[in-house]
C-alpha cells in the first residue's frame, strides 16, 4: 500500500515497475534537438486522417500500440488505461482508444495529465487492482491552436512569451513485477492561481504550482535536490523555468543544477521559431518516454522527479475574463 508522507504526497511500499514505454512525435519535433530519441516520427500532420483531431487520436493509439508491442504484450494484458489530452471532452483520447476495448479512465489535467495518469495508474498496480496499467497523453499543434487561440489562417502574431504546442504522444506501461525502473512515490498538486490571464504566458502561470509541488515532495521525502539526477518539469518553457528556479531559491531550495524542462528541451527556439519552447500534453509525455526513461534504463541516471505542469483554463473561461489556474503533479522515478 502507499504511505502518506504529507498532504497529497506518498511513497510506495512496493515500487511500481515501468515495463515498457513509447513515444511518437511530429515532423517539427523530429527536427528538434531530441528528434533521434523518439520511437517514431510522423511527418504528415494529418497522419493519413481527414482532420487534425483524428490525427491526434491516431498519435495516441500509435504510442499505446508501440508500447504494447515493445513489451511483447497484447491489449488483453492491460487492465486499465489512464489517458487525456487538450481537446474538449478529451475526444483525442476517447476516439483514439475506443477500439482497444480496455477499461478506460479519461483524465484532464491539461499539460500535467501525464504525471496525473502515472499517479493514478501506479496506484491501481500497487494496490493489486491491476497487473498492468497504461498512462498516455497526446497533443497536436493544430488542434490546440484551433481550440485555444486563433484559426491558423488568421495569421496572428505570436508574443515572445508564447510556446508551441507539440504534436506528440507518449505512453508508459506500469507493471507489478517487470522492469528495471520504477515509480517509488509521488505528489498530487494543489491548484495555484496568481491572477495571470494571458494565454500566451502559461509558463509564468504554471511555475508557482510546480514550485509548491516540488518543495512539498522534497520536504516530505527528506530528499535534497542533490539526491536526484534531474528534476524534470513540463512544460514551463524558458520563461517559466527561470521563474520556477527563482521562486524555489527564495524559499531556500536550489534546483538550478538538476532542473530540466521538457518544453525547453524539445525545440531549438532560434532555428525553429518556437519562442519559449514546447507545450501540450504530448510534450512532457514524449520527452519522458523518449529521453528520460531510456536514460534511466541505460543506467545514465538513477533518480528523477517528473513534475508535469498544466494550465487548467478553457476557451470559455478565457472569454469570460477568468485568470489561469495551474497545477503540477509529480512522480518519483528510480532505477532499481
Amino acid at each position: 500500500m502507499s504511505v502518506k508522507i504529507a498532504q497529497g504526497a506518498f511513497m510506495f511500499n512496493t515500487p511500481v515497475r515501468i515495463e515498457s514505454y513509447a513515444s511518437v512525435a511530429g515532423g517539427k519535433e523530429g527536427k528538434g534537438p531530441l528528434g533521434s530519441c523518439f520511437d517514431e516520427i510522423i511527418e504528415d500532420s494529418h497522419f493519413g486522417r481527414d482532420t487534425w483531431e483524428q490525427a491526434e487520436s491516431r498519435f495516441q493509439l500509435e504510442a499505446v500500440s508501440l508500447a504494447v508491442r515493445k513489451a511483447s504484450l497484447t491489449k488483453e494484458d492491460i487492465d486499465v488505461i489512464c489517458s487525456g489530452d487538450l481537446i474538449n471532452q478529451c475526444i483525442g483520447s476517447a476516439y483514439g482508444l475506443r477500439d482497444l476495448e480496455i477499461p478506460f479512465l479519461g483524465l484532464y489535467g491539461a499539460c500535467s495529465t501525464m504525471a496525473e495518469g502515472l499517479v493514478i495508474a501506479s496506484h491501481f498496480v500497487e494496490n493489486n487492482a491491476a497487473k498492468r496499467a497504461i498512462a498516455v497523453t497526446s497533443s497536436h499543434f493544430s488542434t490546440a491552436e484551433r481550440q485555444f487561440r486563433f484559426p491558423l489562417s488568421y495569421g496572428g502574431q505570436r508574443t515572445p512569451t508564447s510556446q508551441w504546442t507539440c504534436t506528440a504522444s507518449g505512453a508508459v506501461i506500469l507493471s507489478a513485477d517487470k522492469g528495471d525502473i520504477a515509480i517509488v512515490g509521488g505528489c498530487i498538486g494543489k491548484i495555484a492561481d496568481m491572477g495571470i490571464s494571458d494565454i500566451n504566458n502559461m509558463g509564468s502561470a504554471m511555475a508557482p504550482a510546480a514550485a509548491e509541488t516540488i518543495k512539498r515532495y522534497l520536504d516530505a521525502s527528506g530528499l535534497t535536490p542533490e539526491d536526484t539526477d534531474f528534476i524534470v518539469t513540463g512544460d514551463l518553457g524558458t520563461v517559466g523555468s527561470r521563474l520556477l528556479v527563482e521562486v524555489l531559491q527564495k524559499q531556500g531550495t536550489d534546483i538550478s543544477s538538476q532542473h530540466r524542462d521538457c518544453g525547453a528541451m524539445i525545440f531549438d527556439p532560434e532555428a525553429q521559431d518556437t519562442h519559449c519552447g514546447g507545450s501540450g500534453c504530448g510534450c512532457s509525455a514524449s520527452v519522458l518516454s523518449g529521453y528520460f526513461l531510456p536514460m534511466l534504463e541505460r543506467g545514465e541516471a538513477s533518480n528523477i522527479l517528473f513534475a508535469a505542469t498544466g494550465a487548467l483554463m478553457s476557451p470559455m473561461s478565457l472569454q469570460q475574463g477568468e485568470s489561469i489556474p495551474a497545477i503540477s503533479h509529480l512522480v518519483h522515478i528510480r532505477r532499481l
